[in-house]
């Protein structure tokens, strides 16, 4: 059985950007970022070992979901420069341990990673790895979120189980949750004064928001008239919260499982770009026996695995 691997590249790298110092290489070029993302790669190819890997970018330009709704992730303040400045050495590194990487205009990497969590059949098993909560949706028998450490927290492993026990509702269901309550990352409006306790109960005795909506008169009877106020006070923005909550799963991506095909990341090249990068505690971790350098490099291993 194959087991395909799917990273979301800008989620793991806002990540370690705010886990991480902004310590340097010896000529001063700020890598904490690229050393983070490199770490959390290198533990979940370890931990998965998977046969086949891909990582996603989201790219700074609009996508369909700003078309749609102006105030998609307006409130969101521009990325700081230091981190954008390390995307390219992530790239870099990540290339060098020769896995395919895919952006793709007018969508964002999610996007992609649903597209190709489909690949998940009795055949494949499929893990995403991501801090970004959204993808919830996509977890079924053969889809699994796996997300990384954070602070005393351990890695997570997301299985249908984990999604109920974690929000009241099913993968299935995550959508028409979301539209209801929203996501302030994002700047998705939910319906106003509907938060996740009620959303999930509302989801659970009818199903899905259509059915909400559908049954608006036995909300009332069952959750009151304040509730039933509330959800149609605030219909379009349940719909259109959920159509922006809705990965996108049917693109054409001309990514192949032969594309993807992983075999081992310890390659020579990876070995010198992270000797560029004076990575020296992930060189020996990486390539037992490796020479050290005779000056150490203050590198803050956070556990981000």
């Amino acid at each position: 059985m194959n087991k395909l691997l799917l990273v979301d590249g800008s989620a793991l790298l806002h990540r370690a950007y705010h886990a991480y110092p902004p310590f340097t290489t010896k000529s001063g070029v700020i890598v904490g970022a690229v050393y983070g993302v490199a770490s959390i790669l290198i533990a979940a190819l370890e931990e998965v070992k998977p046969s086949h890997v891909m990582v996603a970018w989201d790219l700074p330009k609009p996508t369909f979901r700003h078309l749609k709704y102006v105030g998609y992730k307006a409130q969101r303040p521009k990325a700081d420069a230091e981190m954008v400045e390390q995307i390219p050495l992530v790239k870099e590194v990540i290339e060098a341990m020769k896995i395919v990487q895919i952006a793709d205009e007018g969508y964002e990497a999610d996007d992609i990673i649903g597209t190709l969590s489909k690949l998940g059949s009795e055949d494949n098993d499929v893990v995403i790895l991501t801090g970004d909560q959204d993808t919830m949706q996509l977890v079924n028998e053969h889809v699994r979120i796996l997300t990384p450490a954070k602070g005393a927290n351990p890695p997570v492993l997301y299985g249908p189980d984990e999604v109920w026990n974690k929000y009241g509702v099913h993968p299935e269901q995550i959508v028409d949750y979301k539209a209801l309550i929203g996501d302030p990352s994002d700047n998705i409006p939910g319906v106003a004064g509907i938060g996740p306790k009620g959303a999930a109960n509302l989801i659970k005795m009818f199903g899905t928001l259509e059915r909400i909506y559908r049954d608006i008169k036995e909300v009332q009877t069952q959750f009151g008239e304040l509730t039933a106020k509330k959800l149609a006070d605030g219909q379009d923005s349940a719909l259109l919260s959920q159509d922006l909550s809705r990965i996108v799963c049917d693109m054409e991506l001309k990514v192949t499982m032969d594309d993807m095909e992983y075999k081992d990341f310890a390659s020579p090249e990876l070995r010198d770009k992270l000797e560029e990068l004076n990575f020296k505690s992930l060189i020996r971790r990486i390539f037992p026996g490796a020479e050290e350098k005779k000056k150490p490099v203050n590198e803050n291993q956070m556990g981000l695995f």
